[in-house]
C-alpha cells in the first residue's frame, strides 16, 4: 500500500427524524483530514411531505454541505421496507469504495482523526472490518459512562478465531454505530443479515471471524454516543438483543453473554463504592435486573403470544 490512506472510503448513515446530533455528526464529518468520497444518507420516511423535494430541516442542512469536498447523496427508504440489515446493504450497493463505513446519525465524532483512526488497522491485511470507541455524552450519568468504559477501553485491539475461547461473545463485537467494512470481504459474506430485529453487526461480525479474518478495535476513532434508558426501556432492548441471539442460535448458542453481563455488573458496583457513589447502588440494581429479565423474556420469545411480543419489544413494528 503506498499510502497509509489511499484506499476509498464512503460513509453510510440510515437517517431517521434527525436532529440536532445529525447536524454535529455531518458537520464534523466534512472536516475530517481524511475526506469520505461520499457520504449516502438513507433516509425513511413516512409521509409525502418527508419526500426528496421537502425534506426535513436537519437533512436539508447535511445536503447544503455538499459543497465541503464531500458528495452527500440522499436515498429515500418507505418506513415499512426499513430493515437494519438490508437497508445498510442497499446504501452498500451504492458505494464502489474499498472501505464503507457504518455510522448512526446519533454518533458524533469526538475529533478530525476518526475516519483516519478508522482506516489504520486495513493495512493488515486479514482485518475485514474495524470499529471505533464510543464516549458517552458529556451529560450521561455515572453508570452509562462506566458502562461506555467497560465495553470501549482506550487501548487498541484485534480479534481473531484463536481469541475465542478467552473473549467468549466478545470476539463477536462489532457496532455499526461506527464501523468500517473491507467492502470485499463484505461482498463475500453477501452483506449483512436481513429482516433482523437488530444485531446485525454481530452477525456480520461471527461471520468474518468464522471466516478466518480479523476485526480490530480502533480505540483512536471515537464518537461520543449513549443513551439514557428508562428501566422499562433497558428491558425492551436486551428483549430485542435475546431475540436476536435465539433467531441466529447456530452463531450464538456455543458463546454465552450472561457471563460478561454479569462481569459489567460486578465491576461498575465496585466502581460506585470506589467513587463513593451509594446513592447509585439502587439504580444500578434496577438496571441490571431490567436488562436481565429482558434478555431472559427474549431468549424465549417463541413461546410469548405475538400481543405480548409486541409489548416487550422495543421495535413493536418488526413484528407485523
Amino acid at each position: 500500500m503506498p499510502s497509509k490512506y489511499s484506499v476509498s472510503v464512503d460513509v453510510i448513515i440510515p437517517v431517521y427524524k434527525p436532529d440536532t446530533k445529525f447536524n454535529q455528526l455531518m458537520e464534523r464529518l466534512v472536516k475530517q483530514t481524511v475526506k469520505p468520497n461520499r457520504i449516502i444518507l438513507l433516509h425513511t420516511v413516512e409521509t409525502e411531505t418527508d419526500s426528496i423535494d421537502n425534506p426535513e430541516e436537519a437533512l436539508a442542512y447535511a445536503l447544503s454541505l455538499n459543497s465541503s469536498g464531500c458528495k452527500i447523496e440522499r436515498y429515500e427508504i418507505k418506513k415499512p421496507d426499513f430493515d437494519h440489515g438490508g437497508t445498510r446493504n442497499y446504501g452498500a450497493s451504492l458505494s464502489q469504495a474499498e472501505i464503507i463505513v457504518f455510522m448512526t446519525q446519533d454518533a458524533v465524532p469526538a475529533d478530525v482523526n476518526l475516519i483516519k483512526s478508522l482506516l489504520i488497522p486495513f493495512q493488515d491485511k486479514k482485518v475485514a472490518a474495524a470499529y471505533g470507541r464510543q464516549l458517552a455524552m458529556p451529560k450521561s450519568g455515572i453508570i452509562e459512562s462506566y458502562t461506555r468504559q467497560f465495553n470501549y477501553p482506550d487501548q487498541s485491539f484485534t480479534k481473531s478465531l484463536e481469541d475465542l475461547p478467552v473473549l467468549g461473545i466478545k470476539t463477536y463485537f462489532c457496532s455499526n454505530v461506527c464501523a468500517a467494512y473491507r467492502k470485499s470481504v463484505y461482498e463475500e459474506l453477501s452483506g449483512f443479515a436481513t429482516k433482523t430485529i437488530f444485531n446485525e453487526d454481530m452477525i456480520m461480525a461471527a461471520g468474518i471471524i468464522n471466516a478466518g479474518y480479523s476485526i480490530a478495535y480502533a480505540a483512536g476513532a471515537r464518537v461520543y454516543h449513549s443513551h439514557v434508558y428508562t428501566y422499562v426501556q433497558q428491558f425492551k432492548r436486551n428483549f430485542d438483543l435475546a431475540v436476536s441471539q435465539k433467531q441466529y442460535n447456530h452463531i450464538f448458542s456455543s458463546v454465552k453473554s450472561e457471563t460478561e453481563g454479569t462481569k459489567l455488573v460486578k465491576q461498575t458496583l465496585d466502581y460506585l463504592i470506589e467513587k463513593k457513589e451509594y446513592i447509585l447502588i439502587p439504580d444500578l440494581i434496577f438496571i441490571s435486573g431490567f436488562k436481565y429479565l429482558g434478555y431472559l423474556a427474549g431468549k424465549n420469545y417463541d413461546k410469548l403470544p405475538s400481543s405480548l411480543i409486541k409489548k416487550l419489544s422495543m421495535n413493536p413494528s418488526y413484528w407485523k
